[in-house]
């Protein structure tokens, strides 16, 4: 006999403690999802129609705002529906692909920003090689690469979950996640495989993260040297760290909650808490990028200067 799931519909309790309000933090919520839905396409076709700004920063700047406009998509619609219903729920399925899009976008994020601090390593510690090493096909290997590997990774988890038989489908949280339907699983399940995939997954992600710091470590000692070098570190790099420190901070909150948080918090503040990756860096990174890099700054202020006339 084959070792599926017998449950089909998961319970979302973890919005059980806000009957009383539900109405206001649905306002509040699709006004936030519309904010995050305008600064980032405005920011994709703002990039998309400069030939001036198709250069590698920018087309990987694009890159994360659509990622985010990704994992964005996989829990705004469905939590604004869950607000509107007495008791939210979700298929079988329909959870499985929401945990799927939700950690591939996280690890997506992580990807490209390291690709952005390669980028940015070959702009400042080795100028007069960064066009013959970041060339239009290296940019493009990149791009795919920082997409395709999570897909590839999470596609494999959520296919090891899916074999897991099932013996609960009540899930404390407001959204899927892959590893607490493992712990759903029955007693007698095999999750070793899982545990096995998420390790790996662990260890590849943070190398990303070692990586990142050596290119730093790098191009801090090459600005050190310069004050060009620095008025570029400046420029380019202070969005990127921005970016890179406020995504790690809401992911190790998020894991730390995970494998470490207390039940013994208020409802609310747990899910606060496991939505940060959702709700700070999409809104966040199309606004640091768009104030401080001067070629977008100077296209978005004609472009309003142009909408007066």
């Amino acid at each position: 006999m084959e070792n599926v799931s017998f449950v089909r519909i998961f319970t979302l309790s973890g919005l059980n403690e806000t009957l009383n309000y539900r109405v206001a933090l649905f306002s509040l919520t699709l006004l936030y999802y519309c904010a995050i839905l305008f600064f980032n396409v405005s920011l994709i076709i703002i990039i998309a129609l400069d030939e001036n700004l198709h250069e590698p920063m920018y087309i990987l700047l694009c890159s994360v705002c659509v990622n985010g406009l990704y994992g964005t998509t996989g829990f705004y619609p469905k939590f604004l529906l869950d607000l509107l219903s007495p008791s939210p729920e979700i298929v079988y399925e329909g959870c499985l692909f929401q945990a799927f899009i939700l950690y591939s976008f996280a690890c997506c994020d992580l990807s490209i920003l390291a690709v952005m601090a390669y980028d940015r390593y070959l702009a400042i510690c080795r100028p007069l090689h960064y066009h013959s090493q970041m060339s239009k096909r290296r940019l493009s290997q990149l791009v795919c690469f920082s997409w395709l590997t999570p897909l590839c990774i999470h596609s494999i988890n959520v296919f090891l979950t899916s074999r897991l038989k099932l013996c609960s489908s009540n899930m404390q949280k407001i959204f899927c996640v892959n590893w607490v339907i493992v712990k759903l699983a029955c007693s007698e399940a095999d999750t070793f495989s899982n545990n096995i995939a998420a390790y790996i997954t662990i260890v590849i992600y943070v190398s990303h993260g070692f990586f990142i710091i050596w290119t730093y470590m790098h191009i801090v000692k090459t600005a050190v040297r310069s004050e060009n070098v620095r008025v570029k570190f400046m420029q380019t790099c202070v969005p990127h760290l921005i970016s890179l420190i406020v995504f790690l901070v809401t992911i190790l909150f998020y894991f730390m909650h995970m494998r470490f948080g207390s039940r013994d918090l208020p409802q609310n503040l747990q899910n606060f808490i496991s939505i940060e990756f959702l709700l700070i860096p999409p809104l966040m990174n199309p606004l640091i990028y768009g104030f401080k890099l001067s070629k977008i700054r100077q296209k978005i202020l004609y472009l309003v200067h142009v909408g007066k006339k």
